[in-house]
């Protein structure tokens, strides 16, 4: 009788792992239940805006100058020790406490970027073309990370809950999406491929290989895309004004 139990639970055992073993081939990574992405890519880019925005000059920044970076490196620092190692879902105030982040830094580059935009149609910045194109090249690498930063928290609900798997339809089309025969069986998008989205969206003023579906990601990137293109052409125009 015994035998007989220990064989039917081996047979139920192996149909199970069968069962899920045809589940993960048919479902993608990225629509299913998943480990969380490592959190250095993430961390060091935080890391890099930080530094741009302490190498501007400080009547860019909300005094005292030192503030906001400080706050944010507080922020990070919680971040850490929250989830030191994968952005995994533990807590409800580590996503809000992401989410304060992010405005932080939002704020404090959209401060830069209106002081600088305002100082050129006044004509009270840019006698020399040189710190003029190292201040607006700051700020510009600063706001392809302010946004691949909220694009990386919004799509399909941020990080935590993409681990989760629980959001059917994405907001960012990418190409591994589309032919998954292109990619590994495990591939889902992690912040590097949002980072890599907010440059190309910044450079080429519209979207390349990622696609936005749903309305915010369109009005995201069309607000990116418009902060990077007021950006360029005003200080590209003053250098080369300058230059001549």
């Amino acid at each position: 009788m015994n035998d007989r139990m220990s064989d039917a639970e081996n047979r139920l055992a192996r149909l199970e792992r069968l069962l899920a073993d045809g589940e993960r081939e048919v479902v993608p990574a990225w629509r299913r239940a998943t480990r969380g992405e490592p959190r250095w890519a993430v961390t060091a880019v935080i890391l890099v805006a930080v530094a741009l925005q302490l190498a501007l000059p400080h009547r860019f920044a909300l005094q005292p100058y030192w503030a906001l970076p400080a706050l944010e490196l507080a922020l990070l620092a919680g971040l850490i020790a929250g989830n030191p190692r994968r952005v995994e879902p533990r807590t409800r105030w580590l996503r809000v406490l992401g989410l304060v982040l992010m405005c932080v830094i939002s704020l404090a580059n959209g401060w830069a970027a209106v002081r600088l935009v305002a100082g050129l149609v006044n004509g009270t910045e840019g006698e020399d073309a040189g710190p003029l194109l190292l201040t607006g090249g700051g700020i510009w690498l600063t706001n392809v990370i302010v946004f691949a930063l909220w694009y990386w928290e919004w799509d399909r609900g941020g990080p935590m809950a993409r681990v989760r798997g629980h959001h059917q339809y994405a907001d960012f089309l990418f190409v591994q999406m589309q032919s998954p025969e292109t990619a590994p069986r495990d591939w889902e998008p992690t912040f590097l491929d949002y980072l890599y989205l907010s440059f190309t969206n910044s450079t080429a003023f519209s979207p390349t290989d990622v696609m936005p579906l749903s309305r915010w990601a369109k009005m995201l990137m069309m607000l990116q895309s418009s902060v990077s293109l007021v950006t360029v052409v005003l200080v590209v125009a003053r250098a080369v004004n300058i230059l001549h």
